[in-house]
């Protein structure tokens, strides 16, 4: 079988995630289980990964791929925000590596028809667990303009934030809207003549700020930051794929706030001059792809890797 999704920096990740081949590891979104496949391969007949994804069809997707695998592998349908809750369940009190991999799936944006890409005509879903109550189409139609421009400048940082709610609540007076591509329709004419066809969709921005909204995004990613240092044994490893800058940035913080009471190069193997830090970094800046994999798989481009490693 051919999956659509290309993982991305996958050897820069099995480089710093694995240390323990007989550990404990966390693939916090699955997806298409294209980083769990290369994990498994580098886990010994002792290791265990445990596989988390709030979509239920990533679940049935990894299962699938993953069910020749004679190594230990779990699929829980759950969102990394509640690890703590997943191993607490499994009697599991420290785990040696978790993975997270915030972008989102080819598969979602080109199969999923709920409305995640702004090249389709689908229902404004964009729900990543299809059990979740808000939904896109409620929050386009239903909320107020203030809230509306509050979510497009802070999530996706767009400049024409009023400008877009402005159409938007206009053509809702009118008649809802109620598909991914009559919404991008009506971005597009809330931009000028030429910038409406350029490289980037002007729709990317508006889309990306909803979807983050819809699936409370950063806020999960901040609940997991801030429980994930206790469920991680001594050397336990952290590795987090960022595709945007509101999320990059708060791991950044996250990492440096770990370490900025130690003192140690960060060369060394392990903190040994006595200060309160729960991290070192592995990666001082951010890993970025090469140009051969940007070449072959241009999401790689806008990914940012960051790993540390609990001391």
């Amino acid at each position: 079988m051919k999956y659509p999704h290309q993982p991305v920096l996958v050897d820069e990740t099995i480089q710093y995630l694995i240390h323990s081949p007989n550990g404990i590891y966390v693939d916090g979104t699955v997806g298409n289980a294209g980083h769990s496949q290369r994990i498994l391969e580098r886990l010994s007949e002792d290791g265990r990964l445990i596989c988390l994804d709030r979509d239920p069809d990533a679940i049935r997707l990894s299962r699938k791929r993953l069910t020749h695998q004679k190594k230990n592998v779990e699929m829980v349908q759950a969102n990394f925000s509640d690890l703590g809750s997943v191993l607490h369940q499994k009697n599991i009190q420290h785990i040696h590596g978790v993975l997270l991999d915030l972008g989102m799936s080819s598969g979602q944006l080109e199969n999923s028809g709920r409305g995640f890409s702004f090249n389709r005509e689908e229902p404004l879903d964009m729900r990543m667990d299809p059990d979740s109550e808000l939904t896109a189409y409620q929050l386009v139609n239903e909320y107020s303009p203030k809230d509306l421009e509050a979510i497009l400048r802070d999530y996706g940082q767009e400049k024409r934030a009023r400008r877009i709610v402005k159409a938007i609540v206009a053509e809702r007076e009118r008649r809802p809207i109620q598909n991914s591509a009559h919404l991008s329709n009506l971005i597009r004419l809330a931009f000028p003549p030429s910038q409406r066809f350029g490289p980037r969709h002007p729709a990317t921005k508006t889309f990306q700020a909803i979807r983050i909204a819809v699936n409370t995004e950063l806020k999960n990613l901040e609940v997991f930051l801030d429980s994930i240092a206790p469920l991680l044994t001594h050397g336990g490893r952290l590795v987090i794929l960022s595709y945007h800058s509101l999320e990059d940035r708060r791991v950044k913080q996250a990492m440096v706030k770990w370490e900025k009471a130690c003192t140690c190069p960060p060369d060394f193997p392990h903190c040994v001059c006595g200060k309160t830090a729960l991290f070192r970094r592995l990666t001082r800046k951010g890993v970025k792809a090469g140009v051969e994999e940007t070449a072959t798989n241009p999401r790689a481009r806008s990914a940012v890797l960051r790993a540390a490693e609990r001391i």
